[in-house]
């Protein structure tokens, strides 16, 4: 039996992918447009991976350049204020998902592991008045597997009781690393991979 839940936030509590992708732009307007473009290809393939780690990318692997940390957490730091401003607006919110989370959070152990910024995702929970249906907000710089890892630890969670829903590829892995179940939701890449995939929110048996 199914006791404790854990959300990926970005596609799945909000639709937010097309303001991710302006914010990589606004933070990116001075580089060659061609290599942004690059980045956004890899940002929409790679969702439950961190800013951090795609600020990196865009450096090492697109511009063949060095970039230290402090110039990634700049650049993450501006891509920050734009999220903040832009995904405060409750019309972003996934209602199906969210209506589920409202009438099912007394049942089960809901928590959010996101690849989204770690005080900027619990702004945000707040401002949309998500906060209180989970009993802890997790976001990166730590790697989505490593935040499985250290609830199921914290909490003493059973893995077999234990499933991630998600909506990328990145989801997928960081549950299978962690032996929980997998939930696909919003990418029909990942039927094949999921336990259940969910279609609708109203039939959906745990």
């Amino acid at each position: 039996m199914i006791s404790n839940i854990l959300w990926d936030f970005d596609g799945v509590i909000i639709d937010s992918l097309a303001i991710r992708d302006y914010g990589f732009r606004e933070i990116f307007r001075s580089f060659d447009n061609e290599d942004i473009e690059k980045l956004i290809k890899y940002h929409n393939l790679n969702g439950g991976l961190s800013r951090f780690h795609k600020i990196n990318y865009f450096f090492n692997t697109i511009l063949k350049q060095e970039i230290g940390r402090n110039e990634i957490w700049q650049y993450a730091d501006k891509f920050t204020q734009i999220m903040r401003q832009s995904l405060s607006d409750k019309k972003y919110l996934i209602n199906d998902t969210v209506n589920f989370i409202k009438n099912n959070y007394k049942k089960y152990n809901f928590h959010i592991v996101s690849g989204s910024e770690h005080n900027e995702l619990n702004f945000l929970c707040q401002k949309l008045d998500l906060s209180q249906y989970f009993i802890s907000i997790n976001g990166s710089p730590t790697p989505k597997n490593q935040l499985i890892k250290n609830l199921l630890e914290s909490y003493n969670y059973n893995i077999n009781q234990t499933i991630l829903i998600g909506d990328s590829i990145n989801d997928y892995e960081a549950a299978s690393i962690n032996k929980i179940g997998f939930y696909g939701f919003n990418n029909e890449n990942l039927k094949d991979k999921s336990k259940i995939y969910i279609e609708d929110w109203n039939n959906l048996i745990i």
